[in-house]
């Protein structure tokens, strides 16, 4: 059963790669599969803080450690 973090990190991350594909292909590389790109990810980053109070800051992960939807909710789920 997914926790309430995944549930709305998944409506968050569909909503900004406007693709819902991302909730079936969790593991799916985000930025090679052209779903999010560095406006997006600092947008995502920044619905993040507002929505858990979890500040990422870009500098502090590398791309590659929040280039899935699991990798991000765990990123998240990591600083709650």
């Amino acid at each position: 059963m997914a926790s309430a973090v995944e549930d709305r990190m998944l409506d968050l991350v569909a909503e900004i790669c406007d693709d819902d594909v991302i909730r079936e292909e969790r593991d799916i590389d985000l930025f090679a599969a052209g779903l999010l790109d560095s406006m997006a990810a600092i947008e995502l980053l920044v619905a993040i803080e507002e929505e858990f109070g979890v500040e990422i800051a870009p500098t502090a992960v590398e791309r590659e450690e929040m280039n899935s939807v699991n990798k991000i909710i765990a990123q998240v789920e990591a600083r709650i």
